[in-house]
C-alpha cells in the first residue's frame, strides 16, 4: 500500500482547501468539489459539510476511487469512511479546531455526529 511522503502530507495537510474529484462508474472523473482537508498523524481525511446526502460524498461511493488537488499536488487516492472510531474522531475534530479556528462559525457544524458520519479517510494509490 503506498503512504504519503512527509512533503505531500506537508503540502496537502497545511492547504486551506482541497479539491475532491471522484471517479464515475465508467472511469471519468467528476467535477471538482473544494472542501477543508486536516492531518492526523501520517493521513488525511475530509468531511462532508452536508452529510453523507451530499453529492460528493456519494461520488466518492460509487467506486472509491478519485483524485485530489492541494498545496500544488495533484494525486490519485482512494477513499476510506472511517466508520465508528470514535477516539480517531475526536482527533478530526480537534485538528478541524484547530487548522480552521478562525472560523469557529463553520468548525461547529464539522463535529457533529451527522458529519462525523461522513469522514473520509484518502490514501494515496501508487
Amino acid at each position: 500500500m503506498a503512504a504519503w511522503t512527509d512533503d505531500e502530507l506537508t503540502r496537502i495537510g497545511t492547504a486551506e482547501e482541497l479539491q475532491i474529484v471522484s471517479r464515475r462508474d465508467d472511469g471519468t472523473l467528476r467535477q471538482p468539489v473544494t472542501i477543508w482537508v486536516v492531518r492526523v498523524g501520517s493521513d488525511l481525511y475530509v468531511r462532508s459539510v452536508n452529510g453523507r446526502a451530499s453529492h460528493w460524498f456519494r461520488g466518492v461511493q460509487v467506486r472509491h476511487e478519485g483524485q485530489i488537488r492541494a498545496g500544488g499536488i495533484t494525486k490519485d487516492v482512494t477513499f476510506v469512511e472511517v466508520g465508528d472510531h470514535p477516539d480517531l474522531h475526536d482527533q478530526i475534530d480537534a485538528a478541524y479546531h484547530a487548522k480552521y479556528r478562525r472560523y469557529p462559525q463553520y468548525v461547529a457544524p464539522m463535529v457533529t455526529p451527522e458529519i462525523r458520519a461522513a469522514t473520509i479517510r484518502l490514501l494515496p494509490r501508487s
